[in-house]
């Protein structure tokens, strides 16, 4: 480890997020005054920018043969507990002059290491750390009642024999300033246990982080433990076990505070940042709604065949080309690659999705295509195919939103996801369930959910697709759909009309606006069978003295 030399500027610091709290040094290191994260000098830095350029950020690790498994004497910590974390020490003589903590990849395998200097309680790290789960993460892959996760490895060990060795306990990489972060990228983790735990040290830091990371789950997943000492170790060093026990069985979930008086608000009623709104690709649309928002639902249906998948890619496609937001997609009729395809073929105008109209196109073109849509990183779909639990597809929806900061989540189909239930004996009841938990989501999460939902059959000879007009009433399985969706827009098209514009055009018809409170029909779109687009016309209907549509 280098730690000489003098400063030069602030940076960065990767591992907390910190846009100032890390420093450079005229020899090369680098140390986060917030997080404490270090940087050895052989890292290659640039001396006229901002930037750490790593050569390969992922450091072989060292073998370290004179470290020992011992137990933590100044700590209190066992070696039983050190051998099954992960923890060894180097020793000169009988004093302990490092830590070593190993962390693990997916696979179980060491692919990590941080090295505490004792001294200074400096560290650094080896090997591919940003690839590695939490500290003792690999300890307990079976869903237990709790998880405990710790802001250092030292406070992980503690709390595990504080508990008796009984519950899953596990550590930050990186402190508080990279608890959201670390938090994040083991959400799933996380997620499988009833109660996590947040067992921070007593300090602001410690309590803002554990705020922030329990409003990555749903409200009362989190509880939050109010220490009266510094941390976990403190605890373990002074023999006041049943004191940690009381204190972390004391832990309440974390509310957040949610009744004000309506004065408090001030000028800050004005304050659009609640919301992003975005416009549809259609401007008469756009007319009678003012475009879509996030914190709302909005809901599609139509009949079979209307056009629904057309025209949602082209709201994702939209959303790409006019926002920074990542996108979820769940269609659960199609495969993930044929998700893709249908991103793509929006850009290039042309339907990719079939295999020989995909063929007329270099691997060149379609290269350049995948990479401005599906390639940018900012798309995330779901691989599955089918029928799946109301509890699963609400767990993908909120990774998706509070893990992979989707903004916008696209859901297709609302009937699918009741249709293979054990329990959908009563259909109306299924959906309005699923519903209310998806508005729930919504509210909590603050995405822009878009769902797609089917119609039911109507009586009579004339069916949706013969160009029977919508309503509310004809919607599929319940009218919780209608009640708690923000809007309701239908797609009416006459696939069996001989005139092939009236064939080929899909009204959409606002049943529900919560937002302006204006329905009807908003606008007319035409798909063009050889692009796979859907644009815009003009209105190409007229009325007859018998009030039958009758295209141009």
């Amino acid at each position: 480890m280098s730690d000489t030399g003098t400063f030069v500027r602030h940076l960065p610091c990767e591992a907390c997020g910190s846009s100032d709290a890390n420093s450079l040094y005229s020899d090369g290191h680098q140390y986060c005054h917030k997080c404490e994260a270090f940087i050895p000098a052989d890292e290659e830095i640039s001396m006229q920018t901002n930037t750490v350029v790593a050569i390969d950020k992922r450091k072989p690790m060292n073998s370290y043969d004179n470290a020992v498994i011992s137990d933590l004497g100044d700590r209190k910590i066992t070696a039983e507990t050190a051998k099954l974390f992960g923890a060894s020490v180097i020793k000169d003589n009988a004093n302990i002059t490092h830590h070593l903590y190993n962390y693990r990849g997916p696979d179980g395998e060491v692919i990590g290491r941080k090295i505490r200097s004792t001294a200074d309680k400096k560290f650094w790290s080896e090997g591919n750390l940003s690839g590695a789960g939490l500290f003792g993460q690999h300890l307990f892959t079976r869903k237990a009642k709790y998880v405990t996760v710790c802001e250092g490895e030292l406070d992980a060990m503690s709390a595990y024999e504080l508990l008796g060795s009984k519950w899953p306990v596990v550590s930050l990489k990186n402190g508080a300033g990279a608890a959201v972060k670390n938090c994040k990228e083991q959400f799933d983790f996380l997620n499988m246990y009833d109660s996590v735990v947040l067992c921070f040290d007593n300090d602001k830091e410690g309590r803002e982080a554990a705020t922030k990371v329990a409003q990555l789950f749903e409200p009362n997943k989190c509880k939050i433990v109010t220490l009266d000492m510094k941390d976990a170790n403190e605890y373990l060093k002074t023999n006041q076990r049943q004191k940690f026990v009381d204190t972390w069985w004391a832990a309440k979930s974390y509310t957040p505070a949610g009744i004000i008086n309506l004065s408090d608000l001030g000028s800050s009623l004005y304050d659009e940042a609640y919301f992003e709104t975005v416009a549809y690709p259609w401007s008469k649309l756009n007319e009678k709604t003012y475009g879509m928002r996030t914190g709302e639902l909005v809901t599609f249906t139509s009949g079979a065949g209307m056009g629904k998948s057309s025209i949602i890619r082209e709201l994702m496609h939209y959303i790409m080309g006019n926002t920074k937001a990542n996108i979820g997609v769940l269609a659960l009729e199609e495969s993930i690659r044929s998700t893709a395809f249908n991103i793509m073929s929006v850009e290039a105008n042309a339907r990719l999705y079939i295999k020989e109209i995909r063929d007329q196109f270099t691997q060149e073109q379609l290269n350049d295509w995948q990479e401005k849509t599906v390639g940018t990183g900012r798309f995330f779909a779901f691989d599955h195919f089918g029928s799946i639990s109301n509890d699963e597809i609400l767990d993908r929806v909120r990774y998706m939103a509070k893990a992979l900061d989707c903004k916008w989540v696209f859901l297709d189909h609302l009937s699918i996801l009741v249709s293979g239930q054990e329990d959908n004996g009563d259909e109306r009841k299924s959906i309005d369930i699923l519903m209310t938990k998806l508005r729930s989501l919504v509210e909590e999460t603050g995405i822009g959910l878009l769902l797609v939902s089917h119609l039911r059959r109507p009586s009579g000879d004339k069916g949706h697709e013969d160009g029977r007009e919508v309503s509310l009433s004809h919607l599929r399985g319940s009218a919780s759909i209608a009640h708690l969706s923000d809007s309701v827009i239908a797609l009416e098209r006459n696939q069996q009309a001989d005139d092939p514009v009236e064939a080929n055009t899909t009204t959409l018809r606002i049943l529900k606006n919560r937002y302006t409170g204006d329905t009807g029909i908003a606008t007319h779109l035409h798909y063009d069978n050889q692009t796979g687009r859907m644009t815009q016309i003009d209105n190409p209907f007229v009325q007859n003295e018998d009030n039958q549509d009758i295209p141009f």
